[in-house]
């Protein structure tokens, strides 16, 4: 029988180039569609495949390949003679070399406004049931999804190096192709339905860099994003200077930028080991710098800053008088960025929209076995739900300081408490076993600052032991969730000291 190789291609990368080498290698070349006009312009000799299958395309070229003369061609075994002898009593030819890529559904429902209609016609049929019928009897077919592919399938084939190992990659590169293709269609119906936790789920993300290691030199490590990532992730930064990102970076970044997300002021977060160390809103961003850098001097050496307005001259003279991992913004005025650049390994990343609000999302927890999916944790409270549980109900100035530390506060690893005066967070207690243990570090870390100020708590107070060492540190005002057993105590701990307490039913754990 004859060398045949069937190519039908979306993306037309270097497609007219592989086919001429396949011409040359002796190869007779088989097309469709868009694919067989684009090789014959080219001086390609191909032949249509109703030529092969003696069946026009139909329903506006829906079918066309799906014919025992293909799929015959490709799942017949070369090494059962049954197979072979069956083949050509059908007077059917083995197709040796399959180059297959997909119509562009990722494409499609990126574009504004597309229709259902519009998405449903650009899932593809034909291509990914040759691809996994060619993937199947990889030991008798080539089978190339990716353009990146042609050249070394062409080397080997011209070498006779195409072994099995080499063919049983590429049948493996088909298979991770259709489960990206498929779990992108079935996310993009499941979007359509509502439904949000389904029977069964599934997640497809592209490689976006190999990292040096993760979070310790021992462990390997990868980046991955979404194929369709928001212009607010990471993924879409820009990187102006410094050395490549590491797992860590990336990581503790991303919890800046949450945090970051909660506020329309001009703001900057300060974060260490994915916990706010500073925090501050202000009429500019040099002074919001300034302030959120004053809340913990120390703890923001080597720390990520995010910031959610343009970093000009004023803030980068600041910043460089640190040691700083990563600068993030949404841009930078030129002379910023020079003094930026002075720190050769101080990551300066771009991201225009750095601070855009996230619509709905889900968070995962990897463990052991299986997947913990939840919505992710995207509002603050309800103002419905608002109570003053005290005899005192706080101030307007108050209130807003309460609201601020609340959102830092959601933002901080449990159990937290979070310590705020004039709208920067003074003191930030994270990550503790018990609750007294987070206020105490938080009104040990505010100091003279805590006088005056007010308390933010993730969760409800199980006692009135961080109520009173509140009011010793002469907080004015604090707000948390509410629901312990134990609430009255807490209420009454604040009267006596007159201090203001917001109730606000949601609670923030962050784990």
């Amino acid at each position: 029988m004859k060398k045949r190789a069937l190519i039908s291609v979306s993306d037309k990368t270097g497609v007219i180039e592989f086919a001429q080498g396949l011409e040359k290698l002796g190869f007779e070349i088989v097309s469709t569609g868009g694919t067989l006009k684009a090789l014959l312009d080219a001086g390609v000799k191909a032949i249509s495949i109703t030529d092969v299958t003696g069946f026009r395309e139909c329903l506006d070229g829906r079918v066309k390949t799906l014919h025992p003369a293909v799929h015959a061609g490709l799942l017949a075994r070369r090494d059962l003679k049954e197979h072979m002898d069956q083949l050509a009593d059908m007077g059917y030819n083995t197709i040796d070399v399959v180059a297959v890529n997909l119509y562009p559904f990722k494409a499609t429902i990126q574009k504004p406004n597309v229709t259902l209609e519009e998405a449903i016609e650009n899932i593809d049929i034909g291509g990914p049931t040759m691809l996994r019928s060619a993937a199947k009897n990889y030991k008798g077919v080539l089978v190339v999804c990716e353009p990146k592919d042609y050249d070394e399938v062409l080397d080997r084939i011209k070498n006779g190096t195409d072994d099995d190992k080499f063919r049983l990659g590429l049948s493996y590169k088909v298979y991770r192709h259709t489960a990206a293709y498929d779990s992108l269609i079935s996310g993009y119906m499941q979007k359509l339905l509502g439904e949000e936790f389904p029977e069964h789920i599934t997640f497809s993300y592209d490689k976006a860099q190999d990292m040096r290691y993760g979070e310790n030199p021992h462990q390997g490590a990868a980046f991955y994003r979404e194929q369709i990532a928001p212009l607010s992730s990471l993924v879409c930064a820009e990187q102006l200077n410094g050395k490549e990102l590491s797992y860590n970076n990336i990581n503790d970044a991303n919890g800046a930028i949450e945090l970051l997300r909660e506020f329309d002021e001009p703001t900057v977060v300060a974060s260490k080991h994915t916990n706010p160390c500073g925090v501050a809103t202000a009429k500019d961003i040099a002074t919001a710098y300034k302030r959120a850098f004053d809340c913990d001097p120390v703890s923001i050496f080597g720390g990520i800053v995010a910031c959610n307005r343009t970093v000009d001259k004023a803030t980068a003279d600041e910043m460089v008088k640190t040691f700083l991992e990563i600068v993030i913004a949404p841009d930078f005025t030129a002379d910023a960025l020079e003094t930026l650049k002075t720190k050769k390994n101080l990551r300066v990343l771009k991201l225009p929209h750095v601070a855009d609000k996230v619509e709905s999302e889900y968070d995962f927890k990897r463990v052991h076995g299986g997947l913990l999916v939840q919505h992710k944790d995207l509002s603050l409270f309800d103002d419905a739900d608002v109570k003053v549980v005290t005899k005192r109900a706080p101030t307007k100035k108050e209130r807003e300081q309460l609201e601020f530390a609340y959102k830092v506060v959601k933002h901080t690893k449990s159990n937290a408490i979070v310590v705020a005066s004039d709208y920067a967070a003074c003191g930030v207690g994270p990550g503790q076993t018990n609750r007294i243990w987070a206020a105490g570090q938080a009104i040990e870390r505010a100091g003279d600052k805590a006088k005056g100020g007010v308390l933010a708590s993730d969760a409800f107070f199980p006692f009135d032991d961080c109520v009173k060492a509140a009011a010793e540190a002469g907080i004015t005002a604090i707000i948390q969730p509410g629901g312990s057993l134990r609430d009255a105590d807490s209420i009454k701990a604040c009267d006596d000291a007159g201090i203001a307490m917001l109730f606000v039913g949601q609670r923030h754990f962050k784990h």
